[in-house]
């Protein structure tokens, strides 16, 4: 049992060692890389969302 605990113990102490190495983005990169998302994600909806009315639109034609 304490071979475990002694483990866990190891661990804890090599991740919170391995998370003060890790370069973090600064605001203003994650604000910049948030908006880049969020710009790229409604474009690519408005994109789709065009594809798919003329899909619907071509279907329509054919169908009737």
């Amino acid at each position: 049992m304490s071979n475990i605990i002694e483990r866990m113990r190891v661990f804890w102490q090599e991740s919170r060692q391995e998370l003060k190495r890790v370069n973090w983005p600064t605001r203003e990169e994650t604000i910049r890389y948030t908006l880049f998302v969020v710009g790229f994600s409604i474009f690519f909806a408005i994109f789709l969302g065009i594809i798919d009315y003329g899909f619907v639109r071509i279907l329509e034609k054919i169908i009737s």
